[in-house]
């Protein structure tokens, strides 16, 4: 496996490397599978574990949420495609729901080396060969090909299928409009006028505006 330097580190607003790789849906180009839509790809540390059948589950039953705003989902775990198909029967048994969307197989690592999803702090988070397995990486990428969130969660823990979803709403949002989204935001509340927006521009743009501070406005968009 190549040294850690020698991998261009990915950062928001990366072009998200291109690669090609079987799927448990067929073979993809990635670039030309994210055409012209959004994609959330997220990693997985192997088959046939715990926190991975319930979270595989999890993004099968909130797809269709994903599907309306013309998103698509693609999984990667660090097995073989024969793996990963006998581990859609479990996942279907635990969740009751089936995984449409592509999953990845990554046995040899080179996607989870070239996303930078390897867990370099736990040694002991390795397979029975000794290749470090994947840490829990969620990446949303643009109709662009741009990367516009990085998140990593350790092997141990779960992620939230909700918080991936309000995010993308915000990114989509704040794509739309020239606006950013608050803490705690949900769709419908309340959002911030982007201080790029002068206050001659705001009040063309939005009809109620609430200047909490000069640099802080709020407007619904209701």
């Amino acid at each position: 496996m190549p040294e850690a330097n020698e991998r261009k580190p990915l950062r928001l607003g990366s072009l998200a490397p291109n690669f090609n790789a079987q799927t448990t849906t067929g073979n993809i180009n990635f670039h030309e599978f994210i055409g012209d839509k959004w994609v959330i790809l997220f990693s997985h540390p192997d088959d046939f574990t715990p926190v991975c059948t319930t979270e595989l589950g999890a993004f099968a039953k909130i797809e269709p949420e994903f599907t309306k705003r013309g998103v698509k989902l693609i999984g990667l775990s660090a097995n073989t495609l024969e793996s990963h198909m006998e581990w859609l029967k479990d996942i279907y048994d635990v969740s009751g729901s089936h995984v449409a969307f592509p999953i990845i197989a990554d046995y040899d690592r080179k996607i989870a080396y070239l996303y930078d999803m390897l867990d370099y702090q736990d040694t002991t988070n390795i397979d029975q060969k000794g290749l470090p397995l994947t840490i829990r990486s969620v990446f949303i990428i643009d109709p662009t090909k741009h990367i516009r969130l990085i998140q990593s969660y350790p092997a141990s823990t779960g992620r939230n299928t909700a918080e991936i979803l309000r995010v993308l709403d915000s990114l989509i949002l704040s794509d739309k409009a020239k606006v950013v989204t608050p803490i705690n935001w949900v769709p419908g509340d309340d959002v911030i006028i982007h201080n790029s927006v002068s206050d001659e521009e705001a009040k063309t743009l939005f009809p109620k505006i609430v200047a909490i501070k000069p640099y802080l406005r709020v407007t619904s968009l209701k």
